[in-house]
């Protein structure tokens, strides 16, 4: 009971159960890999029911945080940056009209910078396989193997950046099916030539290890696709 006298809302214990567990893995009681104590003892040791308890750690292994193992118990993950931000990608899949340019906006600004970063940092075998999956875009004109080498291009750069946060939110703004409808909508006003230039002024600039070059280069290409879908809000 709280201080009026009535019981506090379920969705409130289970929440301050939430940032309780989420307080013992920010603080080093809980590591990453380590496995939890039970649900008994954990709800005993925080003062909180088993129920919201239960709750709370339902919550937390459908972000990521937590892992069920059958037969062992529940564990902390290893909190890697592309598992945490999963979800991400699945908010720039189903985004339409004004969101979609918005998401189009963020990967701008994050691409532009690991762009920066990799022109500094890229490693000459990871230029040659961004030198690879741009030859073979300019070698075919089948959407999906566009596709599938662009996707290629960036990730090898996002890699090169060194920033594994930053790699895992350019992943969920890069998935498939956001790329494809993006991508088909932008291709169909005549772009397809553009895009090549594009992406070969990225590797020029990756190559002269000018990250300003790289920034710039980036810029201009998520730019164009952003402008031309604020002009497409249907898409």
């Amino acid at each position: 009971m709280d201080g009026t006298g009535t019981a506090p809302r379920k969705g409130t214990v289970t929440q301050r159960a939430i940032e309780r567990i989420k307080a013992m893995i920010a603080e080093g009681r809980l590591e990453p890999g380590q496995r939890l104590p039970t649900e008994r003892d954990l709800a005993a040791d925080l003062g909180i029911s088993r129920s919201s308890m239960r709750e709370a750690i339902r919550a937390l292994t459908v972000l990521g945080v937590l892992e069920a193992r059958h037969g062992s118990g529940i564990y902390v993950t290893r909190l890697r940056a592309g598992d945490l931000l999963e979800t991400f990608g699945v908010v720039a899949d189903l985004s339409r009209g004004e969101r979609l340019a918005e998401l189009l906006e963020v990967r701008r600004v994050l691409e532009s910078a690991a762009t920066a970063l990799a022109a500094a940092r890229i490693t000459p075998d990871r230029l040659a396989e961004a030198g690879e999956h741009l030859a073979a875009m300019d070698a075919t004109d089948d959407p999906d193997e566009l596709l599938v080498h662009d996707l290629a291009f960036h990730r090898v750069i996002a890699v090169a950046a060194g920033n594994e946060t930053m790699a895992a939110l350019l992943e969920g703004l890069s998935s498939r099916t956001f790329r494809a409808r993006v991508r088909r909508g932008y291709e169909e006003d005549g772009a397809l030539a553009r895009t090549r230039h594009e992406h070969a002024a990225i590797h020029r600039a990756l190559a002269a290890r000018d990250p300003e070059a790289a920034r710039a280069a980036a810029a201009a290409h998520v730019g164009g696709v952003e402008q031309w879908l604020r002009r497409s809000p249907e898409s």
